[in-house]
């Protein structure tokens, strides 16, 4: 048998062993809940940034809520850690995005649902707002975050989550919720606006990967990724040559960079069009599957957004303040 088949069965073999651990210590983990259910907050475990911001403005001290995956961290690439697993196994309940973001986990996840609460709340997005994965007929784009309105719906799903696994707390759960969404919709006005000031000639957004077409969709830009929807696809010489001659014969100006995402591919698109007589800038950098710093408020989901359309309004010929909606950005942000 080859090396590579020996790892492989290896690998497969750690995981399975690690997947009865983690349901073997389901079941005690669920008495000790029962018993301590109305003394203690809720433990609840979530794969992204985003969904973890919306779940602690809704549960408030009702939750306890812990993000696999922090600042900088690609979630189409992420895998369970042995911790990771240890944790969604004692938690009360599971929350992650779907729509195939977290791809590298799906299987994990769909397996942990059969034995307590695990809810992929992006999934709840009716099929006809999704945009669709241009590589998977049967999948779509996951990105839902990158419009507040219709991330909203999602925080809704979140919300219904909390309250089945929380029901005596609902009220509060509700009024928290209304608080949440009415500072979505200000920043959905606050994108509006901004954007609205870009000429319409430079209402073109060249990033890492292709992570903003709900984005452009609800601004009316057009979004040129050098990778797919997934980071995981490869970004070939072509595509990186396309692009070069659509900064040049076009004018752009300047190009993003992610903080999730090397930013190799970019600077290769920079030095093409340099070759070629134009002169592109980075425009700063984006947060497109991770927020921020954590305790920062890039580290919110309104604040991640915030910084995003400031930056992507200024950078374009935009009118937008310098210090975002609430004039709570970092300074050069």
């Amino acid at each position: 048998m080859r090396t590579g088949s020996i790892l492989g069965l290896r690998r497969i073999a750690l995981a399975a062993g690690l997947m009865l651990l983690a349901l073997a210590a389901l079941a005690p983990g669920q008495v000790r809940a029962e018993a301590g259910q109305a003394a203690r907050p809720l433990s609840v475990v979530v794969t992204t940034g985003m969904i973890a911001d919306a779940a602690r403005r809704i549960g408030g001290d009702h939750v306890e809520v812990r993000a696999l995956m922090g600042a900088g961290v690609d979630p189409h690439a992420y895998r369970q850690t042995r911790s990771d697993i240890a944790a969604m196994a004692r938690a009360d309940l599971v929350l992650w995005h779907g729509l195939y973001l977290e791809a590298q986990m799906e299987g994990f996840l769909k397996e942990l649902a059969a034995r307590k609460p695990v809810v992929a709340v992006a999934e709840s997005l009716p099929r006809e707002l999704l945009i669709s994965h241009v590589d998977y007929a049967d999948k779509y784009d996951p990105h839902v975050w990158m419009d507040p309105r219709l991330w909203s719906r999602v925080v809704e799903a979140v919300r219904e989550a909390l309250v089945a696994a929380r029901p005596e707390a609902e009220k509060t759960f509700a009024v928290n919720t209304e608080a949440y969404l009415a500072e979505l919709a200000r920043l959905a006005a606050y994108s509006d606006k901004v954007f609205a000031s870009v000429p319409e000639s430079a209402r073109v957004l060249v990033t890492a990967h292709d992570a903003f077409s709900y984005f452009g969709r609800a601004q009316g830009f057009e979004v040129l990724g050098i990778q797919g929807i997934s980071t995981q696809s490869e970004a070939g010489l072509q595509r990186v040559a396309e692009l070069v001659d659509i900064l040049v014969d076009r004018r752009i100006r300047a190009v993003f960079v992610e903080s999730s995402v090397s930013d190799r591919s970019i600077r290769a698109l920079i030095e093409g069009a340099a070759a070629k007589g134009h002169t592109v800038a980075i425009g700063g950098e984006l947060f497109s599957d991770a927020m921020g710093q954590e305790g920062t408020y890039e580290g919110t989901y309104p604040g991640m957004i915030d910084h995003n359309a400031t930056l992507i309004s200024r950078a374009l010929g935009g009118d937008a303040p310098e210090r975002g909606m609430a004039g709570r950005l970092a300074a050069g942000s």
